[in-house]
């Protein structure tokens, strides 16, 4: 176990090495240049088509409406980036890695994005009349058939996420609390996990669509009423509470408390990393 965990150490400084997240801010960066702001631009007129893209009619083109698409892709993000996310990354590369965060979602969008406006584009329908689409897709039908390895490879190793963040985590941190605050033992909540998870996923992409669509909401609302209440109980400390995030991103963060301190590269690193997680922009 102790070799396995060196192993998965190393791949994983070097996924999240600095020329990793140079590249996925980069593009961010370039993408929001190269689209003249496009995202920012447009923010309110994509907030009114969030709540366009609520009625079935709106669908009609694509397995899902598009606000349930967005739901979807929220149900896997909320969790793991936005809270988790971001108190292992202020754990993990103290406060300033807050600042990190905020940078990856605002050059992310334009990543996110293109991201989206691609998939779209080079999907595909099949036999059946079903629509799929993605980056494997996008990768083979507009780099050409030379470039179809590496949506191969996009894909394998998307399913492989899936089992890992998407799955692992998740249902670990689930069985891990019922477990130490009611005394549920893990594998009860493993097998009711599975059937709720079976009993959506059996019923296909719309199936998932349409829970998530009913579901993610009301966690999306209680998520941000938790923070707001959290925020207002302590306002007086909001103004010096960006300020700190603020100095910690350019300053070694030092050792207090039970926090073993953080380099800015610590900072960087697990803002960003986790950033991405928040908001699956260059995810693949």
């Amino acid at each position: 176990m102790e070799t396995l965990m060196q192993a998965l150490k190393a791949i994983n400084d070097v996924i999240w090495g600095p020329g990793m997240l140079i590249l996925l801010i980069g593009t961010g960066l370039y993408l929001t240049v190269g689209l003249r702001f496009y995202t920012f631009r447009n923010i309110f007129s994509a907030f009114s088509m969030l709540w366009k893209g609520r009625s079935s009619s709106a669908g009609d083109k694509g397995e899902l409406t598009p606000f349930n698409a967005l739901m979807t892709a929220l149900a896997g993000t909320i969790g793991t980036g936005s809270i988790v996310g971001v108190a292992t990354a202020i754990l993990s590369g103290g406060p300033g890695a807050l600042f990190w965060m905020w940078c990856t979602a605002m050059v992310g969008m334009a990543t996110k994005f293109s991201e989206i406006l691609l998939a779209v584009h080079y999907r595909e329908v099949t036999p059946a009349g079903n629509f799929v689409g993605g980056a494997m897709y996008f990768i083979k039908n507009g780099l050409g058939e030379k470039w179809k390895w590496l949506g191969g490879l996009f894909a394998i190793f998307a399913a492989i996420t899936c089992f890992g963040t998407g799955n692992a985590v998740q249902t670990n941190a689930i069985s891990g609390v019922l477990w130490g605050t009611f005394g549920i033992p893990t594998w009860i909540t493993a097998l009711i996990l599975f059937l709720l998870i079976a009993s959506v996923l059996l019923g296909g992409l719309r199936r998932i669509g349409s829970v998530a669509g009913k579901i993610v909401p009301f966690m999306a609302a209680l998520y941000t009423l938790a923070s707001l209440l959290i925020i207002i109980l302590h306002i007086k400390e909001v103004p010096a509470m960006f300020l700190h995030v603020i100095e910690e991103a350019f300053t070694p963060t030092a050792a207090q408390g039970g926090f073993a301190g953080a380099t800015v590269m610590m900072a960087v690193r697990f803002g960003m990393a986790r950033g991405i997680f928040a908001n699956e922009a260059g995810l693949g």
